[in-house]
């Protein structure tokens, strides 16, 4: 398998952690999304969005995290990343559905660079406008764990809401975003980043981190 990610991407961090989880071997395909690599001709026409991460695996191309990361759970089922019961996994699915769609779109490389040169918005009122969905999304997920037993998202072993709650906080610390609200959810953090995991595959530890 091949993944075409970068190392900033939050995204692209989502799968690095699943594909780690699930003991999978890939090549690392850097795409650089700063630097507009997305895109060069080759990789826009491998990726019709022009967005990180792509799964490459044989033949077959998937595109967008949630799917690559479900697509991975059904062709690798051990360890699964979804509950066994369908109330469980509805659960998790919304979990990381409040990240995946709730806070991630409005914060991501293009829409703060269409607030910035499109609209021309200051440096501060972006981050403001950064810090806002941050802070307010990860209350509802806060609220969601409330009272949850387990030391992940969803009882005692990690799976998808993991993969999608640890790289949101690190966008989250990376802006100065006010964390001190969701306690429950960065329990859960520190724990997750006690796991190999989810430590080495952080934006840090890519061979295209800078």
């Amino acid at each position: 398998m091949e993944l075409f990610n970068y190392f900033r991407s939050s995204a692209s961090y989502r799968v690095r952690i699943a594909l780690a989880l699930k003991g999978l071997d890939y090549d690392y395909r850097s795409v650089h999304l700063a630097r507009n690599e997305q895109f060069d001709p080759a990789y826009a026409s491998a990726s019709v969005s022009r967005l990180v991460p792509l799964l490459r695996d044989g033949d077959a191309l998937v595109s967008q995290s949630m799917a690559i990361i479900e697509y991975l759970d059904e062709t690798h089922p051990e360890p699964a990343l979804l509950p066994p019961d369908a109330l469980g996994r509805a659960r998790v699915r919304a979990l990381a559905q409040d990240i995946a769609c709730e806070i991630h779109p409005l914060n991501n490389l293009r829409v703060l660079r269409y607030l910035s040169k499109e609209l021309g918005m200051d440096e501060d009122n972006k981050n403001r406008w950064y810090r806002h969905w941050v802070e307010s999304g990860l209350a509802v997920v806060e609220q969601r764990l409330a009272g949850m037993s387990g030391a992940f998202c969803h009882g005692d072993t990690p799976g998808l809401a993991d993969c999608l709650l640890v790289p949101q906080i690190f966008n989250a610390q990376r802006f100065d975003c006010r964390l001190d609200h969701v306690p429950t959810v960065m329990r859960v953090f520190e724990h997750c980043m006690t796991l190999d995991a989810f430590a080495k595959t952080q934006p840090s530890a890519c061979p295209d981190a800078e």
